[in-house]
């Protein structure tokens, strides 16, 4: 009798695996990105339904974790992606998602993830080149907001949201790292980006004194930094923060445009 009963709720875990995965290929299509040099990298994108020439939509750029590398393209739909689009739709706010796959062995930022700190390396990763190559066509391409781009990650992608940021200031909207790390030399290139920055506080994956440092620094140069701390979380802060209405209300809500005229107006 148990073995029937394990049987049938194997299934039933298998059944739900293989709906989620089928829901996901319909609602984000899977495509690949050539670089000049003849580099590529898998990706998969969600359009707004029946999108008008004459109006632009927000894009959200999500970086995934470290256990979603590969060549599937599909592993990195699993943790955060669905909640953002499942948020756009409630909310009626229509919104394009970018989500690229980092290849087997490689990472977002070139840095060991249980260092106290790390610099910036001179060069992004080729993984975090072609993704920065992949956004800049997007935007030639597509209806895209130039006012209204966004960036979250997690774990890994936690790192890749901080590498971005740094590296290209002016593109962002806002950016919402979760338990990632960044360089805290750097702060002050993206001090007028509106971050919320989330971590566990029991993590011992990727130190609680990445976020914390990073939110110090910010801080300290005038940021406009927000900080979420789970007590006793360790390394999953990612499935209370996507499935957080407010911080998702909070991303989509933020608009570069409306912070330059708020600034001119001074």
């Amino acid at each position: 009798m148990k073995s029937d009963h394990s049987l049938r709720v194997a299934l039933i875990v298998l059944m739900c695996t293989l709906t989620t995965s089928l829901k996901a290929d319909v609602d984000f299509d899977a495509k690949t990105y050539k670089s000049s040099k003849g580099e590529s990298l898998n990706y998969r994108i969600h359009l707004p339904e029946n999108m008008d020439a004459r109006k632009r939509y927000p894009l959200v750029l999500f970086f995934h974790g470290a256990g979603e590398r590969g060549s599937d393209n599909n592993k990195q739909l699993i943790h955060g992606v669905k909640d953002i689009l499942a948020y756009s739709k409630k909310s009626n706010t229509p919104v394009i998602i970018v989500v690229p796959q980092c290849p087997p062995g490689k990472q977002w930022v070139n840095t060991p993830w249980g260092a106290d700190s790390h610099k910036m390396p001179e060069n992004p990763s080729t993984s975090m080149a072609l993704t920065i190559g992949l956004l800049q066509e997007l935007q030639e391409k597509l209806f895209v907001d130039r006012s209204r781009i966004y960036v979250t990650g997690l774990s890994m992608g936690g790192f890749g949201t901080w590498d971005i940021i740094q590296r290209m200031p002016e593109t962002f909207a806002a950016a919402m790292p979760v338990c990632g790390g960044g360089d805290t030399n750097l702060v002050n290139a993206i001090r007028n980006i509106p971050i919320w920055v989330y971590h566990g506080g029991s993590d011992t994956v990727v130190k609680t004194k990445r976020s914390r440092d990073m939110v110090a620094a910010l801080e300290k140069a005038g940021g406009k930094v927000k900080y979420t701390e789970y007590k006793g979380v360790r390394h999953n802060s990612w499935s209370k923060t996507y499935r957080d209405e407010e911080a998702l209300k909070w991303l989509l809500g933020q608009n570069k445009s409306e912070r330059k005229n708020s600034r001119d107006k001074k």
